[in-house]
């Protein structure tokens, strides 16, 4: 049986180097946990990632959090994703702090120009690489442009998006013999799941219902926000971000549309799960609000509201991995999630580019569809010169994104002299 301190020192180290995305940071975890000590077998070990790619929530700490409980039960599962989860959140709340005091000096928003103009590449590059996996034909395809017009032209509300498409790809789904289920590792008790459901939910919502009635209207309407995101948090953090822009920044006005792109900017420079973003908005949403008592409130609530729902995931499906993996109809509604999840990104990309490239962009009304327009006084030739630059750092000379983003930071803030 591996020790406690063994864990600990191992899923410290994953917590440490997890940047770059969910793809790198997966890699990571294959590298530590498959190839170097052994602790997983490859076939276990990508089962549980198909099974985490099921639910909602970030794959990569459900990812930990499942390989910890397979190996230590709840206690490792709470230690790999908490250790994975905690080192990014405490930089973030850092770069937040930092960020809410002077993030209006030319300086900094020179190069927060830089890192705009990066993360819009970065979108793209997320795009281009989901679509070459999933829009593999028509069908694909079509429900990808549906998901893009709903959300683009007629604003759906993203949970809708997801849900409907989940639903037609279950209902849909091409009839098939059933596979040979693999035999389970754990016993399934139903009183022992019941009970994990009931402790994790009231865990969960416990402190918002206490918020809400102890009349901390903005905490408790934040932390209920992100009660709700971590539900539909389907297709990992970049289809999600849509959904929490329109809601953040139109319905709540907590922050500004530039602000949001700034929020992803500094998550990518963290380690651990780019969701983390909920962090930083919901930091600088108490600091806006309330100064520093209120961001630190804030962001507490925004963290516990956004991944204690991952334990609740793993610990209650953990046990029906083997059953959940070769269900026909559970596999169909999530390729096509998948598919739609491609039209969602489709639509940040366009948001962001339209956002950091134009000074001024208003909503016009088409009957029942509304587009953004841009107002060509406003082009800013100098974010188009930066999107170059960082497309070419990115995907022509290939630099690893740790290093691109404070040399485009560099780059924007000598623009910026010039």
């Amino acid at each position: 049986m591996i020790p406690f301190t063994e864990l600990f020192r191992v899923f410290g180290r994953i917590g440490l180097l997890s940047f770059g995305g969910p793809a790198a940071q997966i890699a990571l975890m294959h590298k530590e946990l498959v190839e170097d000590r052994k602790w997983l077998e490859e076939d276990g070990f990508l089962r549980a990632l198909s099974f985490c790619m099921m639910l909602p929530g970030p794959e990569a700490m459900q990812l930990a959090t499942y390989a910890g409980w397979r190996l230590r039960g709840k206690l490792g599962g709470l230690i790999s994703g908490g250790l994975f989860v905690l080192p990014g959140a405490l930089i973030i709340a850092c770069l937040t702090l930092i960020y809410a005091r002077f993030g209006d000096v030319p300086l900094v928003q020179a190069a927060m120009s830089g890192i705009k103009a990066t993360v819009v590449v970065v979108v793209a590059q997320a795009l281009i690489a989901l679509s070459r996996k999933t829009l593999t034909n028509r069908r694909a395809l079509g429900l990808a442009l549906v998901a893009f017009v709903g959300l683009f032209a007629l604003g759906l509300p993203f949970p809708l998006i997801v849900l409907g498409a989940g639903l037609f790809g279950a209902v849909t789904a091409p009839s098939a013999p059933l596979a040979a289920v693999a035999p389970t590792h754990t016993s399934l008790n139903p009183s022992r799941i019941g009970a994990t459901v009931l402790t994790w939910i009231t865990l969960w919502l416990l402190p918002l219902v206490a918020l809400s009635a102890l009349g901390f209207s903005f905490l408790a309407e934040l932390g209920w926000f992100f009660a709700k995101l971590a539900v539909v948090t389907f297709g990992g953090a970049y289809a999600v971000l849509a959904y929490m822009s329109q809601t953040v920044v139109e319905d709540y006005g907590w922050i500004t549309a530039l602000q949001m792109i700034d929020a992803l900017g500094l998550a990518e420079t963290t380690p651990g799960p780019l969701i983390l973003v909920t962090q930083f908005v919901a930091m600088l949403s108490g600091a806006l609000q309330g100064g520093l008592g209120l961001a630190l409130a804030a962001g507490a609530i925004a963290l516990w509201a956004t991944f204690v729902p991952c334990f609740l995931w793993i610990f209650t499906a953990a046990p029906f991995l083997e059953r959940i993996t070769g269900h026909r109809r559970l596999g169909a509604a999530l390729k096509a999630i998948t598919c739609a999840v491609v039209g969602v990104i489709l639509n940040l990309s366009t948001w962001f580019f339209l956002l950091v490239v134009f000074d001024t962009v208003t909503p016009a009304q088409f009957g029942p569809v509304q587009l953004p327009v841009p107002d060509a006084a406003g082009f800013d030739p100098v974010a188009v010169g930066l999107i170059g630059c960082a497309a070419v750092l990115l995907t022509v000379m290939k630099l690893p994104l740790v290093r691109v983003l404070p040399l485009m930071a560099a780059i924007g803030c000598s623009a910026q002299l010039l």
